[in-house]
């Protein structure tokens, strides 16, 4: 009898820590969405700093300059600010996902998110490669 009491307190503490490494990588994807929003403000507001500095430098006037709403960086950046929140609607679908199985112990592993964000990582790499390119 005491032996079955044992175990369920095993069993009880390894669910526990199951479900807080379950929580860890949760908050790893929140951390790692709420970078890419941060890095999509900062792409977007990337043609502003350059209009700027093509006047400072005296390459360029007011009159002749681009907008900075017009580029390829705004676009990118409002899509990366996308791509972040989207990534962490699906992080979080992920964790009750996961949550669930932990509790019916019927765990499997899924590698869908982590396809996802490695390819939108890879097609924003090429991009922002090509952009550098033809931008000098």
């Amino acid at each position: 009898m005491s032996e079955k009491i044992e175990d369920k307190e095993i069993r009880r503490g390894l669910n526990r820590q199951v479900h807080m490494a379950n929580e860890r990588t949760f908050l790893a994807w929140i951390r790692t969405s709420i970078g890419i929003m941060a890095f999509g403000f900062v792409v977007e507001k990337f043609a502003l700093f350059m209009k700027q500095m093509t006047i400072i430098l005296g390459k360029s006037t007011i009159e002749n300059s681009i907008p900075p709403s017009h580029g390829y960086s705004a676009i990118v950046g409002i899509f990366l600010v996308g791509f972040g929140t989207l990534l962490s609607l699906l992080a979080f679908a992920r964790y009750k996902k996961v949550e669930k199985q932990i509790d019916e112990d019927t765990y499997k592993s899924s590698s869908i998110l982590d396809i996802l964000l490695l390819l939108a990582v890879l097609a924003v790499g090429i991009f922002l490669v090509i952009y550098l390119i033809h931008s000098t």
